[in-house]
């Protein structure tokens, strides 16, 4: 059920604009992802890449080496639709269950 919640957060910042590995992980840290490093991160991009997600590009960096840019494909905005969607399920059953409300709870009964 987690699964793919990391995956959903990197799309979500890839699709704003290009945005190289470690920029990923700083935006992350920013939001409050403290322990993720540049490690975990990259294999998640190599796989989403293969699987049509993500594009990269290398471009020239002002402080080293060229930079691998990641931006989102058709496929990958398609991907961060469907994760919104089933976000937005698990957040709202999740905060039913922390306030021991149920499905129908929302619903008056018909008479």
């Amino acid at each position: 059920m987690m699964k793919g919640i990391l995956d959903g957060c990197l799309l979500a910042i890839i699709k704003d604009r290009e945005v190289y590995g470690y920029e990923l992980a700083e935006q992350l840290e920013m939001y409050g992802f403290d322990s993720l490093s540049e490690g975990t991160i990259y294999p998640l991009l190599l796989r989403m890449q293969k699987e049509e997600l993500v594009t990269s590009t290398r471009k020239k960096s002002t402080a080293g080496p060229k930079r691998k840019y990641y931006s989102l494909t058709k496929k990958g905005e398609q991907e961060l639709g469907k994760f919104l969607e089933r976000w937005n399920y698990l957040q709202a059953n999740v905060n039913r269950v922390l306030k021991h409300e149920t499905a129908t709870d929302q619903f008056p009964e018909r008479e």
